[in-house]
């Protein structure tokens, strides 16, 4: 076994913990999702207006860029940076409103994903093995159940996190404020632009992203011995904040700045260096100070 799958947060008896097992289907991510697409498109047809139209591309711009990329991935998952504790809770907070997970859950998936990937082989379902329409289904409406599940041990900081766990429990009720908001300031077409489309988009994108980023792109830093390889977006790199250099992450996991090469667009280490300007954020891992995956 590697140095860095030693020092992971997810532990297996053996190689094959990661390849044996079963996709199911999961009624309640499964409803979560279409409910949300189906009051998007129908509801969203019938109340569109600039306005609706504006709060959707700022409010979607706010929870991909604060909270999934500068919380939920840069921050809490791989600590590629610090800040105040109450910048940290506001990051989470807003990674929850993308609605695919609470903060936990969001983490665990991560590093089983993420562990599972480092291997020779793994399942299709933690790979994005599987051709597009399947892989859809698997991920947006199904959950792998693992024969024997890799133990994954988050550190009591985390997960003994009395407001984690409150947002872990909750995840899905945080939109109903969200939406009782925009509900007041702008009527329904508000509530079916700012919540449904917003959440229908963080979802489906998430997905959409992860597959073609494990199977379509460009390879600076290919991994010996994995069984995918991540992949760079160049051209959705705005629209996911940086998120899209995902070969470049695959290389240097911990490091707060993904896009490394010239042009290499990232929103998110803007933003970082902003916040480092501003005394908000300090401690930035870069890839200069860590080494390559072999």
């Amino acid at each position: 076994m590697t140095a860095d799958l030693q020092r992971h947060r997810a532990h297996a008896r053996q190689a094959s913990d990661v390849v044996v097992g079963e996709v199911r289907y999961a009624p309640l991510k499964s409803v979560w999702i279409t409910s949300m697409v189906l009051a998007a498109v129908m509801g969203g047809a019938l109340t569109i207006s600039a306005g609706a139209m504006v709060l959707f591309v700022v409010t979607t711009a706010v929870v991909l860029l604060f909270g999934h990329s500068l919380g939920h991935h840069r921050r809490l998952i791989h600590g590629s940076y610090d800040c105040p504790q109450w910048l940290e809770y506001l990051f989470v907070y807003l990674g929850v409103l993308v609605g695919l997970a609470g903060p936990l859950g969001m983490l665990r998936q991560h590093e089983l994903r993420d562990f599972a990937q480092r291997h020779p082989r793994c399942h299709d379902y933690l790979r994005h093995g599987s051709g597009m329409l399947r892989d859809a289904w698997w991920q947006l409406h199904c959950d792998l159940h693992l024969r024997h599940a890799p133990r994954i041990d988050i550190e009591p900081v985390i997960a003994n996190n009395r407001f984690y766990q409150f947002l872990e429990r909750t995840w899905m009720l945080q939109q109903l404020p969200v939406a009782l908001l925009f509900f007041a300031w702008g009527g329904w077409g508000f509530v079916f632009w700012g919540v449904c489309a917003r959440v229908s988009a963080g979802v489906l994108g998430h997905w959409l992203i992860g597959y073609f980023a494990h199977n379509h792109g460009a390879l600076p830093f290919p991994l010996e011995g994995a069984a995918v390889q991540g992949r760079n977006l160049r051209f959705v790199s705005l629209l996911t904040m940086g998120e899209s250099w995902h070969n470049n992450h695959h290389a240097f996991p911990e490091s707060a700045r993904l896009g490394m090469a010239p042009g290499e667009w990232d929103p998110g280490w803007w933003m970082l260096r902003l916040l480092q300007g501003a005394g908000l954020a300090w401690n930035l891992i870069t890839p200069d100070q860590l080494k390559a995956r072999r």
